[in-house]
């Protein structure tokens, strides 16, 4: 059984990754089954909790209808609001991916609460599969939230195969991003080797000096496995927690320094993962305009 942050003699604040196995449809039960995993985490010393993708619905809907009847406004949801009340409650922040409904339109979506209440919603960008039936890409950009804690930015699942959606947040000055993802098995993966999503997460945090947390789900939904293996990664690019299995549910903890995290940005005494961007070449900002961060 994996030890508790307090028993392995960690610092820093505390992430836990929560991975589990909803149920498409189910949303109650999924509900439930998340908050009592968001109760343990607490207990176990977790200032921030991150849930997999559509953790309260489910992920392979039949149809357009069943999406969005199982989709919520944010951040005004029924959801939403038993989320907020446990960050409220246990003194914590948590992610959590959500189907997102906005008039007629459909969001493959997460939603951040914390004690203060709701702090804000991402949209996924690059939808995988058959998401593309159902959901609108996203349309919010890579926002970067400031918290207690750090500032956070998200992403969700596919999105990590784009280097930008990182790069976009590191240059926003994030210290962390949060990535609710429902993996799935990629085409000719090698049985011996690491899962493609978790070598991406390493990479994207050594490259941009963030600290990812990425929290996958389990189990076969509709014929379509999942492939586990959450994980923690530090700016530095190695693993702090995981990859943990790939069809149990599991929590993973790792503590977040920071100032630790700041200073890996730095390779060398002459070398750091933003600075040596040749802005002279690229824009800056990839096209955005939006303002960079000094980081």
């Amino acid at each position: 059984m994996q030890q508790t942050p307090a028993e392995r003699g960690l610092d820093g604040f505390v992430i836990a990754c929560i991975q589990m196995e909803p149920h498409v449809g189910a949303k109650r039960d999924n509900v439930a089954r998340s908050i009592r995993h968001i109760e343990s985490a607490a207990r176990s010393g977790a200032s921030l909790v991150v849930l997999p993708e559509l953790a309260n619905s489910g992920y392979v809907f039949a149809d357009r209808d069943e999406a969005f009847s199982l989709a919520e406004e944010l951040p005004n949801g029924e959801t939403t609001q038993i989320f907020t009340e446990a960050a409220q409650r246990l003194g914590i922040h948590i992610v959590a991916g959500i189907a997102e409904r906005a008039g007629e339109r459909l969001y493959n979506s997460a939603i951040f609460t914390g004690p203060s209440g709701p702090i804000g919603v991402y949209r996924k960008l690059h939808l995988w599969g058959d998401e593309k039936r159902f959901f609108e890409p996203g349309d919010l950009g890579v926002p970067v939230f400031d918290t207690p804690l750090g500032r956070i930015a998200i992403a969700i699942c596919y999105d990590g195969w784009f280097p930008e959606t990182y790069r976009l947040a590191a240059t926003q000055g994030a210290d962390l991003v949060c990535v609710p993802t429902n993996w799935v098995p990629m085409p000719a993966q090698p049985d011996d080797r690491p899962a493609m999503a978790t070598m991406l997460a390493m990479a994207a945090a050594h490259s941009n000096g963030l600290a990812i947390a990425c929290a996958n789900r389990i189990g076969t939904e509709r014929g379509q496995p999942f492939i586990g293996q959450s994980l923690i990664v530090g700016g530095d690019g190695w693993p702090l927690a995981g990859p943990a299995s790939s069809d149990q549910e599991e929590l993973l903890y790792a503590a977040i320094d920071l100032k630790r995290t700041r200073a890996q940005r730095t390779l060398s005494a002459s070398n750091h993962v933003l600075r040596d961007r040749r802005v002279d070449v690229y824009d800056p900002m990839l096209g955005t305009g939006w303002p960079s961060s000094s980081a």
